[in-house]
Formats: structure tokens, sequence, C-alpha cells
């Protein structure tokens, strides 16, 4: 058994493991890299021959962990792609959007760039098309979660429910070799306990090595029972002021989680019922995906269905699907809540909205997810005087706030939990999928905790198991 890391090394993004063990060459999640200093990355030859790699599994669909998909098919990969069937219907969504809005970005940049009479460090193309997005579609295969897939006479699968979005897994990889049976669980993305909608994160059983996420290794979130009390009280002053309150959200539970809490804020008149624009086509359709999946749900939510409430619907929410429905908000008098992709300000129609409002002293933009180093969310929040978006220079003078409750990454508290729920401590640890000093802060902690060798990787590593 080899794992190589060929991605989430000592950074967040562009999740990619891959396993070659039981005469498979497996590749756990593949993701696009959205830190500024790492994109390059996205566009280099891919370290290991597409055309060798057998099969993708993949632990949930966020973009950096499924988005370089499309690009490996592209460039010679002909496997199946596993993943539960809620990842793969969101997988869908993201995978088409990305490619669409590659293809607009490309075409922006080659105007912008004869415009200017430049080039930029990379081909104007998209890195990959939509319809090279949709050739992948049919080889998304479901597995389910709790029962033993075979892969071939010597490996087999087990998906885990790992909280954090809908569908979301940690996945078991067990093979047989030469030196005898060898087991290994990768934890994607952990979420919390105790969050809205979805179920908790499950117990593991037992694995000889883990490959476990640190995004917030050095962290402990803010009480999540604080999150009404300060989304209230940032949209009541910033309708007081006049202001429009621009939630930058990730499509996929980040934005459910948010329409889950204004709902329970209208019923519960602790806010003004102000305008709230979903202008976001991806959180539109996940949200749809959301509504066929309600086994994922936890105990409140199956309750407020039973009662015929459903969490992610009120009043005065206006769905955007169309870039003139988009548009027309910018003509709005008034304050209003828009909520806009992508989470980590890097593309999409959040970037327009904060082109229009982040001048506005007035107004507010409230970050509820994790924003990446190198993101021009990260660069907002992190207090620039001055950003640059679409190749123009904004001032910010509009009020810049957070809500870290919202996250839906395990802190350094629950991460613990996660990997002391194993049955048997593991012999070794490797912690990935986390900024330098928060990977090393997690490894540190997991030195003094467990019994096992606990390792950090970096980019390109390799280890025998």
């Amino acid at each position: 058994m080899k794992l190589t890391f060929l991605g989430a090394a000592k950074n967040v993004t562009g999740s990619k493991y891959l396993l070659d063990a039981g005469g498979l060459r497996m590749l756990i999640d593949c993701g696009l890299y959205q830190e500024r200093g790492l994109k390059d990355r996205n566009w280099e030859p891919f370290p290991v021959d597409p055309k060798s790699i057998d099969c993708v599994l993949l632990t949930h669909a966020h973009l950096d962990h499924c988005g370089m998909i499309p690009r490996l098919a592209k460039d010679g990969f002909k496997g199946k792609i596993y993943g539960t069937a809620a990842t793969n219907k969101i997988a869908e969504i993201v995978m088409l959007d990305s490619g669409k809005l590659q293809e607009e970005d490309a075409a922006f940049k080659k105007k912008r760039h004869e415009k200017e009479g430049r080039k930029g460090p990379h081909p104007v193309m998209p890195l990959y098309t939509r319809a090279e997005a949709e050739a992948v579609l049919p080889r998304l295969s479901p597995v389910d979660f709790g029962r033993d897939f075979p892969l071939n006479n010597k490996v087999s699968i087990r998906f885990y429910g790992a909280g954090h979005i809908l569908g979301a897994a940690s996945i078991k990889v067990t093979a047989k070799e030469d030196a005898g049976t060898k087991s290994i669980i990768f934890s994607g993305d952990i979420g919390r306990w105790d969050m809205p909608i979805l179920k908790d994160p499950e117990p593991l059983d037992a694995a000889d090595y883990v490959v476990m996420e640190s995004t917030y290794g050095n962290r402990i979130h803010d009480d999540n029972g604080h999150i009404p009390d300060e989304l209230a009280d940032i949209l009541n002053s910033t309708y007081k002021a006049g202001g429009n309150v621009i939630i930058p959200s990730f499509a996929v539970e980040r934005t459910q989680d948010l329409l889950y809490h204004l709902n329970k804020l209208l019923a519960a008149k602790r806010i003004p019922h102000m305008l709230t624009f979903l202008d976001s086509p991806m959180a539109i359709r996940v949200t749809e995906v959301f509504k066929e999946h309600k086994d994922l749900f936890d105990d409140e939510t199956r309750q407020l269905l039973r009662e015929g409430k459903h969490p992610c619907d009120f009043p005065n929410l206006k769905i955007t699907n169309s870039a003139d429905q988009s548009k027309a908000i910018n003509s709005i008098r008034g304050s209003a809540i828009i909520i806009a992709g992508s989470g980590m300000c890097t593309g999409g129609r959040v970037k327009h909205h904060l082109k229009n409002n982040i001048t506005r002293d007035e107004c507010t933009v409230l970050f509820i997810g994790y924003q990446a180093v190198g993101t021009l969310g990260r660069i907002i929040l992190d207090g620039a005087e001055e950003v640059r978006i679409h190749g123009e220079t904004f001032p910010v003078r509009a009020q810049i706030a957070k809500i870290g409750g919202f996250s839906g990454h395990a802190d350094q508290t629950e991460l613990l939990k996660w990997v002391t729920s194993l049955q048997a401590p593991p012999k070794r640890i490797f912690v990935t999928h986390g900024e330098p000093e928060s990977a090393e802060a997690f490894a540190k902690l997991l030195r003094g905790k467990m019994k096992a060798e606990v390792t950090v990787p970096d980019y390109r590593d390799e280890a025998e198991l």
C-alpha cells in the first residue's frame, strides 16, 4: 500500500490523495486549488498519468474536493467516480457550474487582456468547459453509507457519515495484499456536532492508518448558540444604516444553514422583513437536492418537515436564477440581504455585488465560512484598505463582519473527538487539509494524546504503508 499526497498538504484546498493498493490505483478526491498562491498547480500537468488511475473516491462535493475531476478526465482518466447519492447529485451541480464559470472567466480575461495589451501567466482558456464537465457525469456511481462495497476481489470501501455538508463521508479503504490486510481512513472534511439540518458525524471502527483534515486544528469555534444573536445584531444595524448585507456563501450547506437561521429569526420577529435574494443558481439547485434527501436530516429538522415547515424557505426570499435578475438587484432601494457565491469570493456573482457595495460605509460584508489564505474573501477579512475585483481597484468602506459559528468544519476539540472515536488507535496519522500552523499545532496535540506516529506531509510526499 502506497500513499502519495498530491494536494491539501500544508494547505487547505486542492484535495488529492493517490492510493496504490490491492492492484488498484485510487484517487481520493480531486479538487481545485483556490488559494491565490497555489492556483498555478491547477494548470500543471497531473503528477501521475491520469490514464493509470482506476477510480476516484469522492468524500464530498465541495469544489476543492471534486472540481478537478473534469480536467482529470480531459487528460485521460477513464474510470468511475464513487460517492454517496447526495454527493454525486451535488458534484454534478458543482462541476457543471465550475465549467461554465471557467468559460466565462476565460472570455472575460481574454477581453481584458486584449484591451490592456498584456498577457497573463496561463493560456486564456478554461481549465475545462461545461461540456467537458458533462462528459464525466455518467461515471458517477453511488455508494450507500454503512456497507462494504467491493472495487475488486482485494479492495473494498466503506462510507461513514461525516456531517460537514449533505452527503459528506469519511471513506475507509481495506486492501488484501501479500503482507496481509491493511486499512486506511480518509476523513474528508469533518463536520460538527449539534449543527442545524444534518446528522452528527458517525463514530468509526478501527483502521491501520488515518488521513485527516486540520482546517481548524489550532482553533476553537465560537459557540454556535450565539449565531442568532450575532446575525440579528448585524442585520438590524445595517438595516438601520440603510445599507445592504452582502453574504458570500458556499452554495452547499452554508447557504442552507443561513436560510435556516434567517427563517427562525423572522418567525421570532427578531429581524425586519428585508428582501432576501438567493443569488446563486448553484445554491438554488443544491437546496432542491436537500429536499430529496430528508433521510440525512437530524431529528429536529425532520420534526419541522412533519409540521409542514421547510427549514430553507420563508416570506421575502427571492430566487434569482438569471443574470438579468441578478443585475436588477442593484436597482433595489432600501436595505436587502444578498446571498451569493462563491463563498471565498473567488468567482461568481458575489464579485459583482461586492463591486456595487464594498465602497459604501452603510453596507456590511458578512462572512460565514472559512476563507483560505490568498482568496479575495481572506484579503477583505484581513482588513485590506482596497481590493482588486475584475481588474479594477475599489476602496473598502463597508463594514466587515464574520460569524465563526457557521463553520461546517470541526474545530480542534471536535477533530480530536472524531479521531478518538476509532475503536483502536491507528499506527500512523497523516494530518492534512490545513494551513501549516494549523496542521502542525494539531499534529503536536495528537502526539501527546494518541499512541500513533503523526506526520504532516508535504506536497508530493510518498509513504509506504
